[in-house]
């Protein structure tokens, strides 16, 4: 999989739709989404700050097996949920909460150094263009195209502002992905619909913090830019879980 060439046209962006206006009310649920690479206690640190604030919080356990699959994992779990709930997505997980996002239930849409694609964008076509990320350069792919970042690369690319000793046990913790769910155009985009936040990882080695910034500022995010690593629920889980509270709030 290729870098993001961040390119479009400001009228393209100009054009969008303003996203729906937030209840007032603030969100009590949470709906934590994980990325490839990763399991959902990459979710860990983030969750028990919020549930320390009062949060209903669940860490869905994406299977990574194709988009369908952790789409079908998300809305079981978005289901479970009893009033507003914000979804919440890192890198991958982006494009799942786009996809099942428009439930009535979504108060907003929280995307952490995620992809966010638009109708019938897939990220494999979104990463057509340019040189491979040091990250990407990384990841290798198993005899049944499932891909997994090198173990020993894992530390520095993926979470390189955390103690080697975190960053080995998230690399020993990788969840595979199947490189066929790259390939999958979103269907939804939810974030055309309701309100979005967004936090950059201004350090990232995996996904460009340039494609985050135009993620952003199409979707016209409420947007934080932090001095992170891709895997910021993990190094910066302060700033992740303010940024998710702004959203449940509704600020």
């Amino acid at each position: 999989m290729k870098l993001l060439t961040v390119t479009t046209a400001l009228g393209a962006i100009l054009a969008m739709g303003s996203p729906a206006a937030a209840s007032a009310a603030t969100a009590r649920n949470i709906v934590l989404v994980h990325g490839a690479f990763a399991d959902a206690s990459s979710w860990d640190k983030v969750a028990g700050l919020l549930r320390d604030k009062g949060f209903k919080v669940t860490e869905v356990d994406n299977p990574l097996t194709s988009l369908e699959d952790d789409v079908a994992a998300t809305r079981k779990a978005l289901d479970a949920q009893k009033g507003p709930t914000v979804l919440v997505g890192h890198s991958w997980g982006g494009v799942v909460i786009g996809e099942v996002g428009d439930s009535p239930k979504v108060k907003a849409l929280v995307y952490v150094a995620a992809f966010a694609p638009d109708k019938g964008e897939s990220v494999q076509a979104l990463s057509a263009n340019g040189p491979p990320t040091e990250g990407l350069q990384a990841v290798r792919p198993d005899a049944k195209g499932f891909l997994s970042i090198d173990p020993a690369a894992f530390p520095h690319v993926f979470v390189g502002d955390a103690p080697a000793e975190e960053g080995a046990k998230l690399a020993e913790r990788q969840m595979p992905i199947n490189g066929a769910a790259f390939a999958s155009k979103a269907v939804v985009a939810a974030w055309r619909v309701k309100p979005t936040y967004y936090a950059i990882s201004a350090n990232d080695l995996m996904l460009p913090p340039q494609a985050e910034a135009f993620f952003a500022q199409r979707m016209k995010a409420t947007t934080v830019t932090l001095p992170s690593s891709h895997a910021s629920p993990v190094s910066h889980p302060e700033a992740v879980a303010a940024l998710i509270e702004q959203a449940a709030a509704g600020q």
